[in-house]
């Protein structure tokens, strides 16, 4: 593929940089515009609590395994974003923290270093500051469609020495972006072709409107093993589009969908029965340790934050840090009060029925 001068990157007919995009979309989501318009579902999965536990707080085992690591805790720092004013920073602070806490690491698109623009972070030193967890690489399926393969995917995954990568899905941003990728036809068998052909795992991910059961049956015929639902009730991407939109005209069109998607509760679910077999990451709108406790009781493996941390993130490894212990006491604390030693036991914890 030919790579054009970084200077004149647009997307399609736009005329905003690709980096200047990212810089508005994370402006946008921290500026608390893109809230949540409707819940996870989460809130409605009822524990029951057990007032006799019969196990040690400081011994439950959150441990396990995921892409052929053990990870202390089923809690993976989801894919974050932005121009390489900020990204750097982010994603350094993102590679010390989950090296230290030994969690797993998305990183956001790496659409503009596949193009040859600034890394920002996102080379070498990555795995040099975290040389034994998964890192995640990313970039957006759409672009299947628009040039890339299998020579742009292993460049993604050899820049960081990742682990996976993440081919994202996120038709509705696209569709409601003046600059957005708009020819999705025959993806799933692109998908599929690379899920075959890559030496690392495919991991397909939404971004925040789900993925449907019928989706993850159809991608896991294909050869896909690893599902991230990223279910509405977290980062509302119609509402980011909103926000930055180029006149009212294009507001209005991306601010009806505000709300749209599948709940995360739902689509860990229906992950679940149209791949019993998948790797389940939950994610969407989780924030805390009880709702990651819900998630891996409806199915998920692990759960992902990404929104909830971003604050966290940008302030730099002593405040992530504050906020992951909290999220991992919150999650012990989950386990310790349904009577579960471990996650395969919360994962059969009782749930009782709602008022």
């Amino acid at each position: 593929m030919t790579h054009p001068d970084p200077s004149l990157w647009k997307d399609n007919d736009s005329g905003l940089t690709l980096t200047s995009r990212k810089e508005q979309h994370l402006d946008v989501v921290l500026a608390g515009k893109a809230g949540a318009t409707v819940t996870t579902g989460l809130e409605a999965v009822l524990f029951e609590h057990v007032a006799l536990p019969e196990v040690s707080w400081h011994e439950v085992d959150l441990s396990t395994r995921f892409l052929g690591c053990r990870i202390d805790a089923p809690v993976m720092i989801g894919s974050m974003t932005g121009g390489p004013r900020r990204a750097g920073a982010i994603n350094r602070t993102l590679a010390q923290v989950c090296q230290q806490l030994r969690l797993p690491l998305a990183v956001g698109s790496q659409r503009v270093v596949i193009e040859g623009g600034e890394a920002a972070g996102l080379d070498g030193s990555l795995r040099r500051l975290a040389p034994d967890i998964p890192i995640l690489a990313n970039f957006g399926a759409a672009q299947l469609n628009r040039g890339f393969g299998r020579d742009e995917a292993m460049r993604a995954v050899e820049a960081i020495g990742a682990s996976a990568l993440i081919l994202h899905l996120n038709p509705l941003q696209e569709a409601v972006q003046p600059e957005g990728d708009r020819d999705w036809r025959g993806l799933a068998a692109k998908i599929g072709a690379l899920a075959r052909d890559l030496p690392v795992p495919v991991v397909v991910k939404e971004v925040g409107a789900g993925l449907s059961g019928p989706v993850v049956a159809r991608l896991a015929a294909e050869g896909v093993g690893v599902f991230d639902v990223a279910g509405s009730g977290g980062t509302d991407w119609a509402k980011v589009e909103a926000a930055r939109a180029p006149d009212p005209a294009a507001a209005r069109v991306a601010a009806c969908f505000a709300g749209w998607g599948i709940p995360t509760a739902q689509a860990i679910r229906g992950a679940r029965q149209a791949a019993p077999d998948a790797t389940i990451i939950g994610s969407g709108g989780i924030v805390d340790g009880l709702d990651a406790a819900r998630a891996i009781r409806l199915g998920a493996d692990v759960v992902s934050l990404a929104g909830a941390v971003l604050a966290s993130a940008i302030d730099g490894p002593e405040a992530l840090l504050g906020q992951l212990d909290i999220v991992l006491r919150q999650l012990r604390t989950a386990c310790f009060c349904t009577g579960s030693a471990d996650l395969a036991a919360l994962r059969q914890a009782r749930l009782r029925q709602p008022a």
